[in-house]
Parts: structure tokens; sequence; C-alpha cells
């Protein structure tokens, strides 16, 4: 099997770990980082990463012209910067090259725009694209199926300083049919993310609950998002998409997340 050329966007808090993710990964080649802007003397992500060879060149968005994909073809783009980053979007797809984008905070014409690219290719949107909270979503489904009476509270735990209701949470709310005022929010210390599902019954309780332990979990959704979409022409698609075909009776082999 060839190794999956990927380029990523972002390099900050998380895109940082996705890159070492995908360094690590042997079904993989990362071949290219782009972030606002390149402050390091060094040029090289893997070098920024404490690896020892030249690997992933690192370059500013301001630097990328309609050239740049000619020069440095990849198959799949993996996007961790921010809404701006769709803007880099549109050449690459005209090439056919795959988006796995966990972008949180896409204005609505942002989102009509990645709807577009899709007509042309094949897209991952996730804003929390972590295997574990997306399966949790479609397991909690599943529950309020066969429990359609249950009381259903979630509860969110993240770091001290995270201001806003996480949207995780709230989109799994949306999933179950409740109201966002159903969402508890706790805030202490450095707790990456944690969500919780509880249902009530009258002689039980149930809980479903996912806990983000390092931020590399993100690198291994997008790795996994990346992996499903190799077979995809064009389409957007969401991790619950995903969970839900792979449900339906095809094979987890080829994406298994690698383990040390």
């Amino acid at each position: 099997m060839n190794k999956i050329r990927a380029g990523l966007l972002g390099f900050g808090k998380t895109g940082s770990l996705v890159a070492r993710e995908l360094l690590n990964d042997a079904r993989f080649s990362l071949s290219w980082v782009i972030r606002k802007s390149t402050h390091e003397t060094e040029k090289f992500a893997s070098k920024l990463l404490n690896f020892s060879h030249n690997a992933a060149p690192m370059y500013s968005a301001s630097e990328i012209n309609d050239q740049f994909h000619d020069d440095n073809p990849v198959d799949v783009i993996i996007d961790f910067s921010d809404a701006s980053g769709i803007n880099l979007y549109q050449k690459p797809v005209e090439r056919g090259v795959k988006i796995v984008s966990a972008i949180s905070k896409y204005e609505s014409s942002q989102i009509s725009q990645i709807q577009e690219y899709a007509n042309h290719t094949a897209i991952v949107h996730s804003p929390n694209i972590t295997v574990g909270a997306n399966f949790l979503i479609v397991a909690s489904r599943l529950l309020k199926m066969i429990a359609p009476h249950a009381d259903v509270e979630i509860v969110e735990t993240h770091f001290k300083n995270k201001p806003e209701v996480s949207g995780t949470a709230l989109k799994m709310a949306h999933a179950l049919g409740m109201e966002g005022d159903r969402v508890h929010s706790l805030r202490a210390g450095g707790v990456v993310g944690k969500h919780e599902v509880v249902f009530g019954l009258p002689n039980q309780t149930i809980r479903l609950i996912h806990e983000s332990i390092n931020r590399s979990a993100f690198g291994q959704g997008a790795i996994f998002a990346a992996l499903w979409l190799q077979d995809k022409s064009k389409g957007l698609f969401s991790m619950e998409n995903i969970f839900t075909q792979l449900l339906s009776g095809s094979s987890f082999t080829d994406l298994a997340i690698e383990g040390e």
C-alpha cells in the first residue's frame, strides 16, 4: 500500500500533536505544514517535534500560490487551523484532493462553500473529530431509541478557562432532540474534554462517557477519517456518517487506530 500523502493546515496546540501522529503513522507521509506565519528558524515540523529526520517542511499561508499545489501534491488535506483555512481549499479541491476539516466556527457562507466543494471531492467535516466522542453520539442515539422515555442529561467538563459551552455537547443534545439547557458545564483544572450522557430510568441509571486524555486523540480521529475517505470520490460527510456506515456492515480493519 502506497503511503497517503497528507498536508496539514495549522500547527498550534492541537495541530502540532496532529502532525506528530501523522509522522508516527507508517500509512502516511506528511508532505507539508501550512500555518499563518512561521516565526521559527527551523523549517521542518519534524525537527520542532524532536524527530531526528527532516520531514514536513513548513510554510506560511502568505507563501501559498497556485504553483504550490503542483509542486507539492497531496492526497488529503487535514485542517486544524481556523475558519480562514477554507481560503486555501479551492485549488486542491479542483485537483480532487480530499479534505478532513476539524474546524468548529465556520460562518454560514463558509458552510455553503464547503457544500459546494463537496460536489467535486470528498470531505469530512466534524468539529470534534475524536473517534470516541462521535461514537458516543451514535451510541446515545441508539440508547434513546431503546429507552425513549428515559430522563436524559448531558454533562461536559473542560479546562478551567474554557468560556463557552462545549460545541460537542450541544451537538449531542441536538442529535438526541434535546434543548441546550439540558447541557451542564463544569470547568476544572486542565481537563482536555469529558462528555457524559446520563440516561435515568425508574430502576437503573445508564452513563455513557467519553474523555479525551490527550489532544493527540484529535490526530487519531483525523487519521481515521482520512483513511475512510480514500475510496470516496465526492460528498460531504461527518464522523457520525462514517460510524453509521461502518456499523451497517463494512470492515473496520483498514481504519484501525495504530497503537504504540
